[in-house]
């Protein structure tokens, strides 16, 4: 008696070095939320244990970087090593759910994110900050993951604050609802377990 085949486990990792940076990620997309973060940058590292744990995606990321500069090379290029990461583990997309969103409240401050994991990326980015830095990193830096993440993950990624007053909660708000938008968005449907979800029959990789 034959039985079905085992899903294939979405792991992937990528290593990136530059004359600025020195990266190297790991990621399951079939994880349980498990994570293992140091970049250097500790505010950047309790975003990214809020992206593994709600998104119940296992993480893994060493960073180094030119911090006696500033964050932002560190910043970017982490975005662009996960999104990379986030790719090579979905492969052809094949079963996927697609599109998700999320909203998510923290305090007085509530985000929404709607993403599709199109191979097509955008960002529309509808958040502002009173801060120009909370702990080791620039506030405006978490536009720049945001955007590097997104390109190299092949999203079409909209984020929106749509109230809050405290800042560390917008972020945090912000990196939740992708979380947990990524998280419906990853997921196999059983119904086309089989099936890439567009009419094209593919949806773009990211190389």
């Amino acid at each position: 008696m034959s039985t079905a085949p085992e899903p294939r486990r979405r792991r992937a990792g990528v290593e990136r070095t530059t004359n600025e940076t020195s990266l190297a990620v790991m990621v399951d997309l079939d994880g349980t939320g498990q994570y293992d973060i140091d970049t250097g940058i500790g505010f950047l590292d309790h975003m990214l244990a809020q992206l593994a744990r709600h998104g119940l995606i296992d993480l893994h990321v060493r960073a180094r970087g030119d911090l006696h500069i500033d964050g932002h090379h560190t910043t970017e290029d982490c975005g662009i090593a996960l999104g990379q990461a986030v790719a090579k583990a979905l492969g052809d997309k094949r079963g996927i759910t697609r599109y998700g969103h999320a909203y998510v409240p923290m305090d007085d401050a509530l985000s929404r994110v709607a993403l599709d994991i199109s191979g097509r990326p955008y960002l529309a980015w509808r958040v502002r900050f009173t801060v120009e830095r909370l702990g080791g990193l620039d506030t405006e830096l978490v536009r720049e993951w945001f955007h590097a993440f997104a390109q190299n993950a092949g999203l079409t990624l909209h984020v929106e604050c749509l109230s809050g007053d405290n800042n560390h909660h917008i972020v945090e708000s912000c990196f939740k609802a992708l979380a947990r938008a990524l998280s419906t968005a990853m997921a196999i449907d059983l119904k086309r377990a089989d099936t890439v979800p567009s009419t094209k029959g593919s949806l773009g990789e990211i190389a």
